[in-house]
């Protein structure tokens, strides 16, 4: 079975998930042709994102003859289908938040990837988060490409649901992916109940022998946290830095290091300055995915006070690798984390929970962190084993298409 991957940006280094899944999937025996609207604007430390990079057909990089020249190839074979795809873009495009002109873009890049999907004879179109992306992939079955699917992460599609038209999107579907059940509930809330069986949990994965044989919790204090992600308001790091400011003046030694970057790395070196946290706060940029794993192997747990989620990558990754978290209550961190078993799960938002949590992990025998450490580890890769769930989405592939729309 051919599949052809539609996504936004691609490698980045804040989805290694996309990665890991379509490797999974190859492994499967499926062929999977990456198609991105354009590359990572930054350097990609991981060596495995740049080789994802060499195989990744980049639409924007034709140029824009090139995705003219697509609309009159497909508009030759299918004329209806092409005029109807013009009129979906349009009436798309005025109920969203980005216009017509935007989705006359994308109608553009729908037909080259129609062309190509024809040229290389592909069974479906799966894409990754229900923003643009999938608006492509829609665009392009209504030209005549194969039947699409596409998976839903959260929280930018709980957001605005009505404005990217997510609704419509799963109503065009073969089937969409959610990534917990909170996520299917939250799309639940969007379309008619006789769609509902046509959304599935399929979880992100990790491959379970990259954290084969992880260290052992530091013997030594000061308490060190390691803190994840793109710099952005939902992460939460601002508050972070407020509740790491309180810890300190209680007199906690405890050290932070924040791995990521974004647009709102000047605030947050502003806030550290503020708070006079530069002893104890470390930023190091993105990291390589070993880079990673060398600093959780440091660290006694992970922190991450997000205001927003779908289910975070990096919460799995550091439980796998036997480190207990500090997380807070929100969308599916509740499904893969149990308080007082894996971690700590805080109000979000409130900075005197986190402040009570981080301490409270600070004052814990290192016996009974290390049994959370254990309980953590094997609640990851039980429940998220990468081949285990790309198994679940080829089976969905692997069936036949409900009726499409015309």
């Amino acid at each position: 079975m051919k599949i052809g991957y539609i996504l936004n940006t691609y490698p980045s280094p804040s989805h290694s998930f996309i990665r890991r899944e379509i490797r999974a999937l190859e492994r499967r025996g499926l062929t999977i042709h990456r198609f991105a609207m354009r590359p990572f604007p930054g350097d990609l430390p991981d060596p495995t994102d740049r080789e994802e990079a060499a195989v990744t057909e980049y639409v924007l990089a034709q140029g824009v003859l090139a995705l003219i020249w697509a609309v009159f190839i497909v508009g030759l074979a299918h004329p209806v289908r092409i005029y109807a795809a013009l009129v979906l873009a349009i009436r798309t495009g005025r109920r969203s938040d980005v216009g017509v002109l935007r989705h006359l873009v994308y109608f553009l890049e729908a037909a080259f990837i129609a062309r190509r999907a024809i040229e290389l004879r592909l069974d479906r179109l799966h894409a990754h988060f229900g923003t643009n992306a999938t608006t492509v992939a829609m665009l392009a079955q209504a030209m005549g490409a194969p039947p699409y699917s596409f998976t839903v992460h959260g929280p930018e599609e709980f957001d605005k649901p009505a404005a990217i038209a997510l609704g419509l999107k799963v109503e065009r579907a073969d089937f969409v992916v959610a990534i917990s059940a909170f996520g299917r509930s939250q799309i639940s809330r969007w379309v008619p109940h006789r769609l509902w069986p046509a959304l599935h949990v399929v979880h992100c994965g990790i491959e379970p022998h990259t954290f084969a044989a992880p260290p052992p919790l530091p013997a030594e204090r000061p308490l060190v946290l390691v803190n994840i992600g793109r710099f952005s308001e939902q992460k939460g790091q601002l508050l972070l830095l407020d509740a790491m400011a309180e810890v300190v003046r209680r007199g906690v030694d405890v050290r932070l290091v924040m791995i990521g970057d974004g647009e709102m790395r000047p605030l947050i070196e502003r806030a550290i300055s503020h708070h006079g946290l530069g002893r104890h706060v470390t930023l190091t940029g993105w990291l390589d995915e070993a880079g990673v794993l060398g600093e959780l192997a440091k660290a006694h747990g992970m922190v991450l006070p997000s205001f927003a989620e779908g289910l975070p990558m990096v919460v799995m990754e550091a439980m796998a690798s036997a480190r207990p978290v500090i997380a807070t209550w929100v969308a599916g961190i509740p499904e893969l984390m149990q308080h007082g078993q894996t971690g700590w799960l805080v109000p979000a938002g409130d900075t005197g929970a986190l402040v009570e949590a981080i301490t409270d992990m600070s004052m814990t025998p290192d016996a009974k962190l290390g049994k959370m450490a254990k309980t953590a580890r094997a609640r990851a890769l039980t429940r998220h084993d990468i081949d285990q769930e790309a198994g679940k989405l080829a089976a969905l592939f692997a069936q036949r298409p409900r009726t499409q729309p015309d």
